[in-house]
């Protein structure tokens, strides 16, 4: 697990500059709003903004991620006049708790915008619970979250804009389902709010303070995932994550936390862990949560050993509630999850074929570098699909099988599809008559695994008498091996059998 957090690859030290941005971005927003005479509340509330602004926002596009910068402020700062108006108005702002997080995460179908903004809406009324916000703190709360926002925007998009040198990443939508309550954001919604519930209710039992770390372990669970099976893990790998990040804290946190420039180190090493690790472990990412709250809690002067203990007996309702409200509300299947993902990848598969073939062609404005960022994102979807089957933990040793059968075609279907496009980049590549034949025939395997024609287009007479095998050069070659790599998937993928490969 160490060694997977911080030794897996990091292409263009792409996590390395994330995490260190992060730092600067969240440090030197903590330290302005010292220097303009914030208090320790408003310093801490401006920081937690930062950290969500560059944590959250992910579109696809610079622009796109400065406008819901913009917009961070117009839906967290009511959230946070809300949540102090209702601070002694028990019932009330319990009721108002839980409708934020069904807008939080119903929001998601708007795509990334919708879920930057939904978590930071989340987040500022949660954060109004660690820091017991009044109505009184209001102005000063305000003016740090904007001071913050704007240090660290112009972190972000002035002095460490990585991206503008980047190509923007492919923008994958995520399965919606359909309308109504078949619409998996829909669904998820009315599940985050039924746990959050169980949350509240049980985490009230075991503290009338420290509550809303119940509903933070509900809510987080449901981030990033879709399936029952992905919550399921996320939940198990949350409490796993706060478990140790607690024994962390015992040995860090209680002896240093009266230190101030011991716990900003501390503070600092945290954020860097949260962003490095969180695209490759969210064990060791909630590590570093947990540890950056201890030490928030011994600046604020409420740090003891049973404050620790009580987070885990939190967070571990929290979960509970997550995991009851996935298995037993409007279940979303990884099954059907994990089905369209592979659906998507395999027509993407064949849209690359496509572009590179017309591109050998003579077609100047074919390019199949876009359809290949955009293969590899999916890609990355279908693993985390895919995580439950493949976990150590799973006891459904042939689903595991077919799964990992899955993910090895799907990969060598990829490679040889980079191998192909990049022969079609070579401006002295030709093109060869049989291309057009060995494309259909990488069509007809993509019709036979998703049962259902890609266009109407005329089959030509001797595609299925095309060259069969990888002699005639690289490009056929690959095309080759992209046809029986998808061939071979029908297999795992019970097109032959209909076994499922999921449930």
């Amino acid at each position: 697990m160490l060694k997977r957090a911080f030794v897996a690859p990091d292409p263009g030290r792409m996590r390395l500059r994330f995490a260190m941005r992060a730092v600067v971005g969240v440090g030197l927003a903590v330290a302005l709003c010292g220097a303009a005479g914030h208090s320790l509340v408003a310093a801490i509330t401006g920081g937690l903004a930062a950290l969500l602004a560059l944590f959250t926002v992910a579109d696809p596009t610079v622009r796109g991620q400065a406008v819901t910068t913009l917009l961070l402020p117009v839906v967290g700062l009511p959230v946070l006049a809300l949540a102090a108006l209702l601070h002694d108005v028990p019932v009330a702002r319990d009721l108002a708790f839980l409708a934020v997080v069904g807008a939080g995460v119903y929001a998601r179908r708007w795509g990334p915008r919708g879920h930057s903004l939904g978590v930071f809406a989340f987040m500022t009324f949660f954060a109004a619970q660690f820091l017991h916000t009044v109505p009184r703190q209001l102005p000063e709360l305000y003016a740090a979250v904007l001071l913050s926002l704007v240090t660290s925007s112009v972190v972000r998009f002035g002095a460490w804009c990585y991206e503008r040198r980047l190509p923007a990443p492919a923008a994958v939508v995520a399965p919606t389902g359909g309308r109504g309550l078949a619409r998996i954001t829909t669904r998820q919604a009315v599940q985050a709010t039924v746990g959050a519930a169980f949350a509240l209710a049980m985490g009230q039992v075991l503290s009338d303070q420290r509550w809303y770390w119940a509903v933070g372990a509900a809510w987080w669970v449901f981030v990033n995932t879709t399936s029952r099976g992905e919550t399921l893990i996320r939940g198990f790998r949350r409490f796993l994550g706060t478990v140790l990040g607690v024994v962390l804290g015992f040995a860090i946190a209680v002896p240093l936390h009266d230190e101030p420039v011991a716990a900003a180190v501390i503070v600092a090493l945290c954020v860097f862990g949260i962003f490095y690790t969180a695209a490759v472990s969210y064990t060791w990412m909630m590590l570093a949560v947990t540890v950056m709250a201890s030490m928030l809690y011994g600046l604020l002067g409420v740090l003891d050993p049973a404050l620790l203990a009580l987070r885990v007996s939190e967070t571990a309702v929290g979960a509970l509630g997550a995991v009851l409200a996935v298995l037993l509300v409007l279940p979303v299947t990884t099954h059907s999850v994990t089905d369209e993902w592979v659906e998507r990848a395999v027509r993407c598969v064949h849209a690359c074929t496509a572009e590179s073939a017309a591109r050998l062609a003579g077609d100047a404005a074919a390019d199949p570098a876009p359809r290949v960022a955009e293969l590899e994102a999916i890609l990355g979807r279908v693993r985390l699909s895919l995580v439950p089957l493949v976990h150590p933990l799973s006891p459904l040793r042939a689903r595991k099988r077919r799964a990992r059968q899955v993910l090895a075609l799907l990969d060598d279907s990829a490679r040889e599809v980079r191998g192909l496009a990049s022969v079609a980049a070579d401006p002295d590549a030709s093109h060869d008559a049989r291309l057009v034949a060995a494309c259909w025939r990488v069509e007809a395997a993509v019709e036979a695994l998703t049962d259902a024609p890609m266009d109407g287009r005329r089959r030509p007479a001797d595609a299925d008498t095309a060259v069969h095998t990888a002699e005639g050069g690289p490009v056929l070659a690959h095309l080759h091996a992209v046809e029986q790599a998808l061939l071979a998937l029908a297999i795992p993928l019970g097109r032959s059998d209909r076994t499922p490969m999921g449930a």
